[in-house]
């Protein structure tokens, strides 16, 4: 099953992702990147909120290739109570150091790495996080001014990666600008987990407020309800996807 991740900026926006059946809840200030993180006090109102009625999910920042920076930001998220610490991870020669700086965390918090279309590729990269411990990877995009994940990653590269990411035994997830009318063509690809913030929000604005209508329409276009505090690494992983 695909489970649904909305982007959340508070407490009054969690809550209404929880009331549309949204699967995960994701802290994350759209105002303040691709991967903003929220201030402490919001998080901690907003896992408050969600009272653990969802997994909760929370980005560290648009950081730069830091291990020593990734690892302590990580920490202090994954110290806030959340179910998931998500990382933004830019390819290059420093992307081994950094998951390894980042392995240690993974006794202690599920870590999930974000990897971004418009800076493709990451060779290899599932299955060192794997080795490093990471419960699952995302593509997401890293400049929004620049068009959704399918602009930039065709069918083929998308159903490569959640393979890849399958046989590494991690979930896989797809991000990035996606829209309402995406959702067909990439539940047949079967990712663990669909993200959406911008097609959550009036007007279609990811720095707008969330729009409970956009919220359930979103919700009603990827079958099966939210089923409260499941989630997508409590499945067995299967190589075998629905895309054949």
């Amino acid at each position: 099953m695909t489970r649904m991740l909305a982007s959340v900026l508070d407490a009054t926006e969690a809550v209404l992702a929880v009331e549309a059946g949204a699967d995960i809840v994701d802290l994350k200030d759209p105002g303040r990147g691709a991967l903003g993180a929220v201030a402490p006090e919001a998080l901690a109102q907003a896992l408050a909120a969600v009272a653990g009625r969802r997994p909760v999910s929370a980005t560290v920042g648009d950081l730069p290739m830091r291990p020593d920076l990734l690892a302590r930001e990580a920490a202090r998220t994954a110290a806030a109570g959340v179910d998931y610490v998500k990382l933004g991870l830019l390819p290059g020669p420093g992307l081994a150091e950094c998951i390894s700086a980042l392995g240690g965390l993974a006794g202690e918090a599920r870590l999930v790495a974000v990897l971004f279309a418009d800076r493709w590729p990451y060779p290899g990269a599932p299955e060192a996080l794997a080795r490093a411990g990471f419960a699952g990877v995302m593509v997401d995009t890293a400049d929004k001014s620049a068009g959704g994940l399918r602009r930039h990653l065709d069918e083929a590269a998308l159903r490569a990666f959640l393979r890849e990411a399958a046989a590494s035994g991690l979930f896989g997830g797809l991000a990035g600008s996606l829209a309402r009318a995406d959702i067909p063509a990439l539940l047949a690809l079967g990712p663990d987990v669909l993200g959406f913030r911008g097609a959550l929000c009036a007007g279609g604005a990811r720095t707008a407020g969330l729009d409970p209508a956009a919220l359930c329409a979103v919700r009603a276009a990827i079958p099966g309800a939210a089923a409260g505090r499941s989630r997508p690494d409590d499945q067995p992983r299967s190589m075998a996807r629905s895309a054949g």
